[in-house]
């Protein structure tokens, strides 16, 4: 904090330079007008992004320095009146578009041209022979009907899979560790409200744009918002008048790599710094795949070749001395003639067909077409955490004495036993259910250990239900020793150091490299 009596919000700009001399009348005005474009700008952004929060602003906000946070009710008022934590999707494209697409879209347009020229020959030959031939009217039957059956089916392949992946953002909501009524509590990220009191850790995402007020050895990946590669130091003290380097913000969608900090919700949704990027992002069009661009590419060619073909006889049907009707129904037959009319059918067969046995590797097609572009891929780049794996991690070998034991954590505790009368296993203990970070949720009493919910990091989760099962409640035990300082774990010093009052000495937890199989 500064108490230096800095202004409460800065703008993101220094001072404007003093104005050249004016060269014209018109010059001067573009120039005023060139100002005030840009002071409305620095007005605006003003209001979106406050940077600074004083003492005496805070004292508005009884909850910025309570530890208490929102009340329930309150949080509850808020969210109704600004709505949840979330940005506004783009517009979606409605249902019937997609299937007037799938319809009318691509190679379709082609053979829908070829069979009205069909239907076109059979109404002029109809029109001057009653008894006239009917090929021309089956061949445009047929050719509506291969465009309407792969029409439909492609729609109905492509809206199933949109509605599963709509159903998998739904799976697994992204949660956020919030303080309501002095609770710590897990809820989704949608429900955080401006003002909240959010603590975040090495990798959790930022759920909302944090003014901090406390922070250890915080460090935030904001490579997806400035491109600044290095993990970036966060401090509750102002440090810069640009919203985007001061060190003492935390922005939506942005990881923290190391360390803690709290913070307060000062932008939720689309109020963000990212909901912003969003908005002027959402108007970008989505470019071709590779097979959509050959398949046009493609159609370009044909109707230019039929085209060609069917004027050059025509004009040579007419030389020959061919009547102008026989000569347009020979025009109509080299076009039609020209049109693949079985290549959409065999396209979206084939893309089909490689889909399902995709989808029996339980791999999901969205898109048919991608299908096509996902064959020229080579390396797939995934997380592993939370996607290949469950995120969910226990205590399976406990090392001491110099000796590599077994943890069996399982609830009725039928394998190998460690020695418990150790003296080093009591000081271990010790350690590691007081220097760990994790807590077990509220309102969990009668649930078995190993399946009650916990907030905090994968492994120090792994350690809590480990001692709460084998030693001691951590609870009291954290109680009896409150805690004074810490020094989080971090990737750089692989060690983490608490300092508690009633302990023997400084209690510490380290991250030996150790060879075990």
């Amino acid at each position: 904090m500064d108490p230096g009596g800095k202004k409460g919000t800065m703008t993101p700009q220094a001072q404007n330079p003093s104005p050249r001399p004016e060269r014209g009348h018109k010059s001067s005005k573009h120039k005023k007008r060139k100002r005030k474009n840009k002071k409305g700008d620095m007005e605006e952004l003003k209001k979106e992004v406050v940077m600074l929060l004083l003492f005496s602003q805070l004292s508005i906000y009884p909850y910025f320095f309570s530890t208490q946070g929102h009340s329930p009710q309150k949080a509850k008022e808020i969210l109704i009146r600004d709505g949840p934590n979330t940005l506004t999707p783009p517009p979606t494209t409605p249902e019937w578009i997609k299937f007037c697409k799938q319809l009318f879209g691509g190679f379709s347009l082609l053979l829908w041209t070829g069979a009205g020229l069909c239907f076109i020959a059979y109404g002029i030959q109809k029109y001057f022979h009653e008894d006239a031939m009917k090929d021309n009217l089956y061949l445009g039957i047929v050719l509506s009907v291969v465009v309407i059956i792969t029409g439909c089916f492609s729609y109905y392949q492509e809206a199933k899979s949109s509605k599963i992946m709509e159903s998998f953002k739904n799976m697994v909501p992204q949660q956020a560790l919030v303080i309501r009524g002095g609770e710590k509590m897990q809820i989704n990220v949608e429900d955080v409200v401006l003002g909240d009191l959010v603590e975040v850790k090495g990798g959790d995402r930022i759920p909302a744009d944090l003014r901090l007020i406390s922070a250890q050895g915080c460090k935030v990946d904001n490579s997806s918002l400035t491109g600044e590669s290095e993990p970036q130091s966060r401090f509750p003290d102002f440090t810069h008048e640009n919203p985007l380097e001061t060190r003492n913000i935390c922005f939506f969608s942005t990881n923290c790599v190391e360390g803690t900090a709290r913070g307060i919700v000062i932008a939720t949704g689309d109020d963000t710094v990212m909901g912003r990027i969003a908005t002027l992002t959402s108007g970008l069009t989505v470019g071709k795949t590779p097979i959509a661009a050959e398949i046009e590419h493609f159609i370009h060619l044909i109707t230019a070749v039929a085209i060609f073909l069917g004027v050059t006889f025509f004009g040579l049907s007419l030389i020959l001395g061919y009547g102008w009707l026989e000569a347009v129904i020979f025009l109509i037959g080299i076009i039609v003639a020209n049109v693949p009319e079985g290549l959409l059918a065999t396209v979206t067969v084939c893309l089909t067909l490689t889909a399902k046995r995709m989808a029996r590797k339980n791999c999901l097609v969205k898109n048919l077409e991608a299908v096509e572009t996902l064959g020229s891929t080579s390396t797939i780049c995934s997380d592993k955490t939370g996607t290949l794996t469950q995120n969910r991690m226990t205590v399976a070998h406990l090392w001491f004495d110099r000796t590599v034991y077994e943890a069996d954590t399982s609830e009725d505790q039928t394998g190998r036993i460690f020695a418990k009368g150790s003296d080093t296993w009591f000081i271990l203990a010790r350690i590691a259910g007081l220097c760990n970070r994790a807590d077990f949720k509220a309102n969990q009493e009668t649930l078995p250990v190993p399946k009650r919910a916990t907030t905090g990091d994968a492994s120090e989760s792994a350690l809590l239900k480990f001692i709460e099962q084998m030693y001691s409640p951590v609870s009291e035990m954290r109680e009896k020793n409150p805690k004074v300082a810490e020094i989080p774990f971090n990737s750089t010093n692989k060690y983490q150091v608490q300092n508690r009052q009633r302990c023997p000495s400084t209690c510490g937890r380290a991250a030996p490299r150790l060879t075990c199989c």
